[in-house]
């Protein structure tokens, strides 16, 4: 896709590749700036408001990391500042990274066969008018049977200790046993393309 020429400036939050990636599908070109903050000391009961949460402190620290002052030229663009988080929810449980080999493999054998929802959240910053929108969208990945080898390769590659749920739809290796994906598969992958648009137009 060509890169669009909007009129502002983009930071994606993220550290994460398939967020980096799907902006970047989106046509947009961006900084990357990453917040270091205790996801774990951040709690809420409902999916949604936990992604929210987090969605909104990593916003907070990394505008408290912006250098603040200097004069504003006439024709300095408008930056917005992209914030995500997603959590996988499984028979009525929240997911985040697994911690350990284990917990990682009871994850995924856990999918096998059966199904689990995707609640990803956004926050958009405007740093110019400090401006803030944000949304939570989601969607639900049906399995097919995976078979123990293929987590246990899964595990021994390490990707799964970064993703929610130790879920990486995209994976070549997860991608063979995904069923069916009911709702967008950006949602999924960590950044719903339709409501990032959505809430940039409405940051500005």
């Amino acid at each position: 896709m060509a890169t669009k020429n909007p009129p502002f400036k983009i930071i994606l939050g993220s550290s994460s590749k398939a967020r980096r990636e799907i902006l970047a599908e989106m046509g947009y070109e961006f900084a990357i700036m990453t917040a270091d903050i205790d996801e774990k000391g951040i709690r809420r009961e409902k999916p949604e408001d936990l992604v929210m949460a987090l969605a909104e402190a990593k916003a907070d620290a990394i505008v408290q990391r912006l250098p603040v002052g200097g004069p504003l030229e006439e024709d300095a663009s408008t930056t917005l500042l992209i914030t995500a988080d997603t959590v996988v929810v499984y028979r009525g449980v929240i997911r985040e990274k697994p911690t350990s080999e284990k917990e990682a493999h009871e994850f995924i054998k856990g999918y096998s066969g059966s199904h689990a929802a995707v609640v990803g959240s956004i926050v958009v910053t405007n740093l110019a008018t400090g401006k803030r929108c944000g949304g939570w969208d989601s969607a639900e990945v049906y399995f097919l049977e995976i078979p123990d080898e293929v987590i246990d390769s899964l595990i021994d590659e390490g990707i799964t200790f970064n993703v929610a749920g130790g879920l990486m739809l995209e994976h070549p290796l997860t991608l063979p046993f995904v069923d069916a994906v009911v709702g967008s598969t950006d949602t999924v992958m960590g950044l719903s393309k339709a409501l990032t648009e959505k809430l940039l137009l409405e940051a500005l």
